[in-house]
């Protein structure tokens, strides 16, 4: 019994990831010249609660992961629709942009409401020249329940990012 208890208590510990791609995978791959604008999504909102930085943060999560596979990544200064970060790229002759949307964005205390924080990013890679979308996912997220607090919806994205941007190269 003790066991079992203990194994409950690891698994609610456990945050959890999953990387869903979409739509047709493309035959371009990335490498280390490849020049890579990444845009800064909007800060995510969950009802009345507007995360703010968390687009931001969002980006900088984003950019880390190309930043260690290639040498030229720019992250935008603000939040862009998906027609300024094009134009923004295409201008300033980026090979390809990164576009990052937070679908959903609920930062909970999780310690004492036994709710868990929960994230989802859509990131859509896009060759700047042709205006062709090469890989697209949602990645998501939820934190375990036995967090001792301190967790947030930004804790959960490196990984499931990293592994998608690894599968690009």
């Amino acid at each position: 019994m003790l066991l079992s208890f203990r194994c409950l208590l690891l698994a609610s510990c456990a945050d959890t990831h999953q990387v869903v791609r979409s739509g047709a995978s493309s035959d371009v791959r990335l490498n280390e010249t490849s020049t890579i604008y990444i845009a800064v999504p909007a800060d995510g909102v969950y009802g009345v609660n507007t995360y703010h930085g968390s687009g931001q943060n969002t980006a900088q999560i984003v950019n880390s992961a190309f930043a260690k596979r290639s040498r030229s990544t720019k992250v935008g200064r603000t939040p862009q629709s998906f027609a300024e970060a094009r134009d923004t790229a295409l201008s300033e002759n980026w090979e390809f942009l990164v576009y990052p949307t937070i679908l959903h964005w609920e930062d909970r205390a999780t310690e004492w409401s036994a709710i868990p924080d929960t994230v989802e990013v859509k990131i859509e890679v896009v060759e700047t020249e042709t205006d062709s979308s090469i890989a697209s996912a949602v990645i998501k997220g939820k934190s375990g329940l036995a967090t001792f607090g301190g967790d947030h919806p930004q804790d959960l994205l490196p990984q499931p990012i990293d592994d998608f941007v690894s599968s690009l190269y």
